[in-house]
């Protein structure tokens, strides 16, 4: 585990590719279960450690994911994440689409996603359909590898599987991302996006923090060759 950023309120890490953020009925252990044990150990807490979970990435997804470590910024940052108060961004290393954007061009994506439990998967739609979500977000390509291109993601809802049924849905399936079009797995098991950007108004002290992710392992993600902006 990477500690990104921390203080008595807030601590932010980076996720690797294959940890779940909360306990599921695989029963893996968790990492807001292996922060709070850091969190035990480093401050010499006695009894259990207080850790709420502000938001999630899915499972195959690395990158910065925000705790909360008093009941106070819990609640702050809930109202703050609901409120769209918190501006993230995520990078996906994706097939290209054969119609490359500019790096300083943002293209705005709407569809409307529905989502079948059964199969973990969303469905993207070019129009509304019953029992269908709108899902909105901004794009723009800012880099590229031999195969590949970088793109720059800002969403503007939060739904199930969104960067990646909407990519897929756009004709640019991120690296690895079988369920979602990708030609074939990478080695380890992830998927090439990561949650790449984070900031916000510190819940509490009101200063602006402002973090970026470590990249992954995986050596693609440092092959990149970044357009100039």
């Amino acid at each position: 585990m990477q500690v990104v950023y921390e203080d008595n309120h807030i601590i932010v890490v980076y996720k690797e590719s294959g940890e779940i953020v909360q306990g599921d009925k695989t029963g893996d252990t968790p990492l807001s279960e292996t922060v709070k044990a850091y969190i035990k150990e480093k401050y010499q807490k006695p009894g259990a450690v207080f850790l709420g979970v502000v938001h999630r990435l899915d499972r195959p997804v690395s990158g910065l994911v925000v705790f909360a470590r008093t009941s106070k910024a819990l609640s702050r940052l809930n109202e703050m994440f609901r409120k769209g108060e918190v501006h993230k961004t995520y990078w996906a290393l994706v097939q290209p689409s054969g119609n490359p954007v500019t790096s300083n061009t943002f293209v705005t994506a709407t569809h409307w996603l529905t989502r079948n439990e059964k199969q973990n998967k969303s469905y993207a739609y070019d129009r509304e359909v019953p029992g269908s979500k709108k899902a909105v977000l901004r794009y723009r390509t800012i880099g590229q590898t031999e195969r590949y291109q970088l793109v720059e993601v800002e969403l503007l809802t939060g739904r199930h599987h969104q960067i990646r049924c909407q990519l897929s849905t756009l004709g640019m399936p991120i690296r690895g991302d079988l369920k979602y079009g990708a030609k074939r797995s990478n080695p380890d098991g992830s998927i090439s996006l990561l949650s790449h950007h984070v900031e916000f108004i510190h819940p509490v002290s009101k200063q602006k923090i402002v973090l970026d992710s470590p990249l992954p392992d995986d050596k693609i993600w440092h092959n990149i060759a970044f357009f100039d902006k």
